[in-house]
């Protein structure tokens, strides 16, 4: 079964949240760009954590029968980034989300809460 991006962010953010992930943003960025329909952004607060919310995320996504087209960062656990096609995910340590602040990079697009209706 195909998911709709909606039913992604929805899968992703809860995953995320399980780990204890903070500071949990969505921007629908469908207005902007064509690269995805939404970003998620949230933040762990070591190496192990952010690694964490990361492979929760992929096992949820891929019980749903979604694998990520792409996977960077795990090792480092700074910066991960799983890409979903419709939907990617970036989660940060910190330091790294202050540093490269996406939500001012992509501050033209709106927030939206979750759940995101379906």
């Amino acid at each position: 079964m195909l998911l709709s991006p909606q039913a992604m962010v929805n899968i992703a953010v809860l995953a995320a949240e399980e780990k204890k992930s903070w500071d949990v943003t969505v921007l629908d960025i469908r207005k902007i760009t064509v690269i995805a329909d939404y970003f998620i952004i949230c933040s762990g607060r070591s190496k192990t954590q952010v690694q964490a919310i990361a492979e929760n995320i992929l096992e949820k996504m891929e019980r749903e029968g979604v694998t990520a087209q792409r996977r960077e960062g795990f090792r480092e656990g700074e910066w991960v980034l799983l890409d979903f096609g419709d939907v990617v995910v970036h989660i940060f340590q910190d330091a790294v989300r202050q540093f490269y602040n996406l939500e001012r990079l992509w501050g033209d697009a709106p927030v939206v809460g979750v759940p995101v209706n379906i």
